[in-house]
């Protein structure tokens, strides 16, 4: 299984750890130049979030941020967002030029991904209207309602096991803007209870007319998200197409190669499948041929055959 990792990128900005204690100005990078990632300790902080985020205002000119990354807050394993995100929306106004916010950066030592725990994160869409980029990684508690942002253009929502509500509150909302839709779907296992009918208003390319790279992945039912994307209207517009992650088969693949045309693809990401041999020289020979760049590497996959009860078991790649 995968272990996620920091962001080292947002909005095209590299990933900057926020001022220290022992930081002076003339350590720091100009404001608008980087992403700023505020952090504390998950376990045993010896400072809240809050008291790192005031640092980094009496040190920054936030009048000129573009980017933030939210790290640990301490406790994240059982403490919600919500006080993350007050204060966030307390300070907006001293956010004037923020365009992109990623909630949640934490790896495994910091806080599993099935752990970190949300609440609704949509007032902070609706406090920030100039947002174009948001992320948010971990789903325990999260709620994300439909809503409407005229501004938004990349969604990202990574998880071990995506809500059922979740999924269909962001096919419910009015992104007019949106190009860039990712979603983990997940496992049951963590939570994850959407089925294919729900991604139906995403896959329909009704809501999000400006769509051009859509990644459903990460998902136990990969097999039937492929099959429902092979005949999608949404697909037609696409440039890239993302269903990597999750445990896709010949069964998914074939429907795929069956269904509409992908040569019009710039890319194909189908990394970490359990694909025979024979069915990815046919995805090779198809899409390759006609310019596709395609991602076929079973990365991580494994499964565990248990011959004692005959049944096969295999993995989305990012669960726990």
């Amino acid at each position: 299984m995968t272990r996620v990792a920091h962001l080292e990128e947002l909005y095209g900005l590299r990933v900057f750890h926020s001022p220290g204690a022992s930081d002076t100005a003339a350590d720091l990078p100009r404001p608008e130049t980087v992403a700023w990632r505020i952090a504390t300790e998950t376990y045993d902080a010896e400072e809240t979030w809050e008291e790192a985020f005031a640092r980094f205002c009496a040190m920054v000119d936030t009048t000129k941020v573009r980017a933030l990354v939210v790290g640990p807050w301490e406790g994240a394993y059982d403490s919600a967002s919500s006080k993350v995100m007050e204060v966030l929306l307390g300070a907006r106004d001293r956010l004037p030029a923020l365009r992109a916010l990623f909630l949640g950066d934490m790896i495994y030592e910091e806080a599993e991904i099935s752990w970190i725990t949300h609440a609704d994160v949509s007032p902070l869409l609706t406090g920030f209207p100039a947002l174009e980029e948001f992320g948010v990684r971990g789903s325990q508690g999260l709620r994300f309602p439909a809503l409407r942002h005229d501004a938004l253009r990349s969604l990202t929502m990574q998880s071990g096991g995506l809500p059922v509500e979740v999924v269909r509150g962001v096919g419910a909302s009015e992104l007019p803007a949106l190009e860039h839709l990712d979603l983990w779907l997940g496992t049951s296992q963590y939570g994850a209870d959407s089925e294919v009918a729900d991604l139906e208003p995403i896959l329909s390319g009704d809501r999000f007319p400006r769509l051009r790279h859509l990644a459903l992945r990460n998902s136990e039912i990969q097999d039937e998200v492929a099959a429902a994307v092979a005949s999608a209207p949404v697909v037609a517009r696409l440039d890239v197409l993302d269903l990597s992650m999750g445990i896709l088969s010949d069964e998914g693949a074939v429907a795929l190669l069956g269904g509409q045309p992908l040569t019009h693809l710039k890319k194909l990401d189908l990394h970490h499948n359990y694909l025979s041999d024979p069915v990815r020289q046919r995805l090779t020979e198809t899409l390759v041929a006609a310019g596709v760049e395609i991602d076929l590497d079973p990365d991580d996959a494994e499964e565990y055959e248990d011959e004692d009860e005959d049944i096969v078991e295999r993995y989305v790649s990012v669960g726990e």
